[in-house]
């Protein structure tokens, strides 16, 4: 197989009827590496909501089981690109995911919020990182995936169109990112937890390496100083020359799923789908959460 090959074949498929192979096709094949750095991205930058933040704090879940957390996510998400939506596995991954967000009184906005940086962080950190920028194809597929999981999670107004998505989390974060006490130790522990995944003596460089990938926004809302712009430079270098390095190899000729990650290591004995994810912490109203009216971000 030639490099170009497997998109060769995305660019014939329709981005609307073959989305979710499409999605399967960029996800496992094409940008696995960079699709799980993205993601871990997105959810990252929610936490700069306020109301986000303070109740993942809240809840324990990022700051006391940071790797079951990041491990149960990863899972379930990435059940659904495997398997598909209606699969057996793919209907209990979004029954869990649902079951844990039904537990709580849940704002659409914050919701829709979080399903908007699944869409955007990936096409922005490819086309940034990647080996090749994404396709229109691949761009437009994504959008309806993560549509059809927002829809199937029940989120009202869910964007239709990527233009759409990306316009939503810009307006979002704009209006709602700010500091929080609470949601800057989230951050901590999320930034201990990737760097515990390397030899310890490297924590202080991954940590340093990680910051110098963050935007401006994200910096200012976690109160984390901003680094020197030979360390922005040297370190987004590397990642670009890391893209371009891919771009010699042989393409993937075996698809490469979350769960065969080596960042998974909560199961080293296997999981049931059905039993991963978050239960109900008494006393504490959930992540996010809202009150009879408006937004908990709020």
């Amino acid at each position: 197989m030639k490099r170009f090959e497997r998109l060769g074949r995305i660019l014939r498929m329709d981005p609307h009827d073959d989305a979710f192979e499409i999605y399967r096709l960029t996800a496992a094949y094409e940008f696995p590496w960079d699709v799980t750095r993205a993601l871990e991205l997105a959810l990252y930058r929610t936490y700069a909501v306020p109301g986000i933040g303070r109740l993942l704090a809240q809840t324990a879940e990022l700051t006391g089981r940071a790797q079951k957390r990041y491990d149960d996510t990863s899972l379930l998400l990435d059940a659904v690109v495997e398997h598909g939506f209606d699969s057996e596995q793919g209907r209990t991954a979004v029954r869990r995911i649902n079951q844990m967000h039904h537990a709580y009184d849940i704002a659409d906005d914050d919701m829709r919020y979080v399903l908007c940086a699944f869409v955007v962080m990936p096409r922005r950190w490819i086309d940034a990182y990647g080996w090749r920028r994404m396709s229109r194809h691949e761009i437009v597929a994504s959008a309806v995936h993560y549509r059809t999981l927002g829809e199937r999670m029940g989120i009202k107004d869910v964007p239709r169109s990527y233009e759409e998505f990306e316009a939503c989390l810009d307006a979002y974060e704009e209006a709602r990112f700010g500091w929080d006490e609470g949601a800057r130790r989230v951050s901590d522990a999320t930034l201990d937890l990737m760097a515990s995944w390397y030899p310890r003596p490297l924590a202080p460089v991954l940590r340093g390496a990680t910051l110098a990938l963050l935007d401006e926004p994200l910096l200012k809302a976690f109160r984390y100083p901003s680094p020197s712009p030979v360390t922005r430079t040297l370190v987004r270098g590397a990642v670009r020359a890391r893209g371009r390095l891919v771009r010699l190899l042989p393409p993937r000729r075996a698809p490469h799923y979350a769960r065969q990650n080596r960042q998974i290591k909560g199961y080293p004995s296997g999981y049931r789908l059905a039993e991963l994810g978050t239960r109900p912490v008494p006393g504490v109203g959930g992540c996010p959460a809202r009150p009879a009216k408006g937004s908990a971000s709020e």
